[in-house]
């Protein structure tokens, strides 16, 4: 639980320290900025949270006071880790940052709009708050960069493909290499072994199919428009539907691409007054009798059960599946109506074991495939990267 400070900032009501504690020697700070808010993690030596800023309406300045005064409160930091969305082909891995690399992720902004200029603000920000403090970026996509040709290919025209740099880039890397490295750990297995399909599940959505601790497919592509229906995003859709819009629906191409952004997906479907694609409210609806908001559930399920048996079949088989995310970790009945449908794959859950919300084994007993809730962990995987590119040679 949190609660809002001023300004929009919300500190912990979990134990954590306030906004500006002071964190033991070598500490990693983890700026990680969404499209409109942003988090600041402090993590210790041990990668215990120590400090804690949430800004839910951030305005996108590196100049934001109660940011640089939390910033400036952490003692001893030994390295600055941020999240940044797109790598492109470029940055397949975490790398230390300068100014030649702020300007490669700000060349990036076409490819994420709404994320690279804030990530190039915590960026700045941080640089001024903890000058000389290494600073690193980690990339969603770069997770994704192991997929292999056949996966990441789209069949487009050569020209356009050499032209442009068109492939399947995929997103929430960070999350989907944390929630596969966690579950392996929670079962006592080494990943190499282990074919896991990894759900990120949140406002965004998507899917990874992770062999041998790589990713070898995952359901969002080019830009995170594809794949899962989300929140207020529309997920897969026939490309011939967006030209038709174009050009016998007479649409305007802002409108079309602003729709499916931010009117399409569980919020267009449910047509709710408040715009509302927030899955408890959709299901609260539901239950209620709309419905509209019935065939939005419907449609997320069949979408979830179908894309998480698409990912099975990139590895020919699976062995654990994982939950994660906002809804993945909190809504037990979401989990339930994908597995109900995944039976044929082995998938069965315990629906006593399927109350949990924080790292659990979730799998009925006998189940071939071993279902997993993980707490989604972003900030340790940025610090663990980070930390992992400032021991190396590079470093």
């Amino acid at each position: 639980m949190t609660t809002a400070g001023r300004g929009g900032q919300r500190q912990s009501g979990s134990g954590l320290p306030p906004a500006g504690a002071v964190a033991r020697q070598g500490s990693a700070v983890v700026v990680n900025a969404g499209s409109s808010s942003l988090k600041v993690r402090v993590l210790d030596d041990g990668a215990a949270v120590v400090g804690s800023l949430d800004l839910d309406r951030w305005d996108g300045s590196p100049d934001h006071e109660e940011l640089a005064r939390f910033l400036a409160g952490v003692q001893h930091p030994a390295v600055v880790g941020h999240r940044v969305v797109h790598g492109g082909a470029r940055f397949t891995g975490p790398v230390r940052i300068d100014s030649a690399v702020v300007r490669a992720i700000g060349a990036l902004t076409d490819l994420a709009p709404l994320h690279q200029p804030r990530a190039l603000a915590g960026i700045e920000a941080a640089g001024r708050a903890l000058p000389g403090i290494p600073a690193v970026a980690c990339f969603d996509t770069a997770f994704h960069a192991t997929m292999p040709a056949a996966a990441a290919r789209y069949a487009l025209p050569g020209a356009w493909t050499r032209r442009f740099g068109l492939r399947k880039y995929g997103f929430h890397g960070l999350s989907h290499g944390y929630a596969a490295r966690r579950a392996a750990e929670l079962l006592g297995r080494d990943q190499a072994g282990l074919r896991i399909v990894t759900c990120h599940l949140g406002a965004g959505a998507s899917l990874a199919a992770v062999q041998g601790g790589r990713s070898v497919d995952t359901t969002m592509g080019f830009t995170p428009l594809d794949g899962l229906v989300m929140a207020t995003r529309s997920g897969s859709v026939d490309p011939g539907l967006i030209t038709w819009l174009l050009q016998h629906g007479r649409l305007a191409l802002d409108e079309v691409a602003n729709g499916l952004e931010q009117s399409a997906g569980l919020a267009g479907l449910a047509g709710r007054p408040d715009g509302s694609g927030d899955m408890q409210l959709v299901r609260r609806a539901a239950d209620a009798g709309d419905a509209d908001a019935a065939l939005a559930v419907q449609v997320y399920q069949h979408r979830l059960r179908r894309e998480i048996a698409a990912m099975a079949a990139a590895m020919d088989g699976l062995d654990v599946l994982v939950f994660t995310g906002g809804i993945g970790e909190h809504q037990p009945v979401v989990r339930a109506d994908a597995a109900a449908g995944l039976g044929f794959l082995g998938v069965r859950i315990d629906a006593g074991r399927n109350a949990a919300t924080a790292d659990a084994e979730i799998s009925a007993a006998g189940s071939a495939v071993r279902v997993l809730v993980v707490t989604a962990r972003e900030d340790l995987e940025i610090a663990s990267q980070a930390r992992g590119l400032l021991a190396g040679p590079a470093g």
